[in-house]
């Protein structure tokens, strides 16, 4: 970590914090968002409700931080369960 790099401190347990961040998504993004955005990332803030969308989720998440520094973030990826998958994809998820 560089010295101008804002620490994150965890406010909250692994549990309240996933409740939270989709309790937050459902009431707050989801209306908001469009077929075009099938795919995007939602990064969001929790402390402030600021949330940014990127189909880049690194993009998404710095220009959140410029205007939150040092915060705890949610990532979902808009239209799925999930922000990433992990081990092999058969070949017609695709």
């Amino acid at each position: 970590m560089s010295t101008t790099e804002t620490p994150i401190i965890p406010r909250y347990s692994k549990e309240e914090f996933a409740r939270l961040g989709d309790e937050f998504y459902e009431r707050n993004v989801l209306p908001h968002v469009t077929e075009a955005d099938k795919g995007k990332f939602a990064v969001i803030d929790l402390e402030t409700g600021n949330y940014e969308i990127n189909r880049d989720e690194v993009v998404a998440h710095d220009r959140l931080s410029a205007r939150n520094p040092g915060t705890n973030v949610w990532v979902v990826r808009i239209g799925s369960r999930y922000a990433r998958r992990f081990g092999p994809r058969s070949p017609s998820a695709k």
